[in-house]
């Protein structure tokens, strides 16, 4: 496959994330939409919408989004837990149908702030075991119609989704994307996901994770072959030399607003720990990988960079494609300013 490259749309209550500037406007319907209009016009495939209570809805966001582009692909994530299999199916396909099969998805099982909407937060083995349960649901319901299924999680019986999910080239239904680096994550990835999102590690770890998926699916897997995608910070400047300065000084200004150095030893999430662990590996990996960002309060996406000129990231990006990555989401602040520098400088040596 011929790899796929999206942006990041940063749906926040709170002005300022990641460097963005503040703006009373960050997350109005003009702001959004400009950045996804601009994803259009720069060459993107599209953009991510990120999760959590106390965020703006993502599904929402993504119908209107849709409704102000003509070819923006929404990434949308959602949560088991807050959206029942039902319910959820039957928004998506309602989104896929206005938007023309432009919806794609990707199913977040970390923790949330589940009590704030009425619901429990189960063991991380459960938690996975009723992430499958609801993506093996959900990918029945837009696939069969008169769908009964009596399982621990979830019930439904006779169900039948409308409007009805229309199979596309090379797509029976929106592209379910999951992340994840726990044994019970890779389990979960291996039998029931399309897509497999890694955040940023070094390229041997992402080989190693491949083929561990690899093995897993040959024993579990009754789906097409697994796809695997790259979610990472991407700091790109006319000249290496440039892309370093910048990105020092912005971990310098990083450190001032926490204080000091992050202890990376907290306790968090497998994938995040993994990131963060690799700070004692050195402060870049490979030729590019910056994992200063961890030590100074970056998380997620944000945790590591891939730094330098346009030439020197392209390099690092197609070495990941070379280990079988076709799906990439990348990102970098103010928002606006670098999706248009990446779509000019970037993505035409990526083609």
């Amino acid at each position: 496959m011929s790899a796929e490259f999206l942006w990041y749309v940063p749906n926040q209550s709170i002005p300022g994330h990641r460097g963005e500037p503040v703006s009373a406007e960050h997350n109005s319907l003009d702001t959004l939409a400009t950045q996804a209009q601009a994803l259009e016009r720069y060459g993107w495939r599209g953009a991510l919408v990120g999760t959590g209570w106390g965020r703006p809805d993502t599904l929402t966001v993504a119908t209107a989004l849709a409704a102000r582009t003509r070819t923006f692909e929404p990434l949308v994530a959602i949560r088991p837990g807050y959206w029942r299999p039902a319910h959820f199916a039957s928004a998506a396909a309602t989104l896929d149908q206005i938007s023309g099969g432009r919806v794609r998805i990707n199913i977040v099982s970390g923790s949330d702030d589940a009590a704030a909407y009425g619901e429990t937060e189960p063991e991380q083995a459960d938690r996975y075991a009723r992430t499958e349960e609801f993506i093996r649901l959900v990918r029945r319901l837009w696939t069969e119609q008169n769908v009964t299924h009596h399982g621990k999680h979830y019930r439904v019986t006779d169900s039948t989704v409308l409007p009805r999910v229309t199979a596309r080239a090379g797509r029976p239904h929106p592209t379910l994307y999951f992340g994840g680096a726990s044994p019970a994550a890779a389990q979960v990835a291996a039998k029931v996901a399309d897509v497999q999102l890694f955040w940023g590690e070094p390229l041997a770890d992402i080989r190693d994770r491949i083929e561990r998926l690899q093995q897993l699916s040959k024993r579990d897997r009754e789906l097409p072959p697994l796809q695997f995608g790259l979610r990472v910070t991407t700091v790109v400047r006319d000249t290496t030399e440039q892309a370093w300065a910048d990105a020092r000084a912005r971990v310098a200004e990083m450190a001032k607003s926490t204080g000091a150095e992050l202890d990376t030893q907290r306790r968090t999430a497998v994938g995040q720990q993994r990131l963060y662990d690799l700070a004692a590996r050195g402060e870049i990996l490979d030729d590019n990988l910056y994992t200063a960002p961890g030590r100074v309060g970056g998380g997620g996406a944000g945790t590591t960079w891939l730094v330098g000129s346009p030439d020197d990231v392209a390099k690092s990006l197609r070495r990941y494609q070379d280990l079988g990555i076709t799906h990439f989401v990348l990102s970098d602040t103010p928002y606006l300013r670098e999706l248009r520098r990446q779509g000019e400088q970037l993505l035409p040596l990526l083609a």
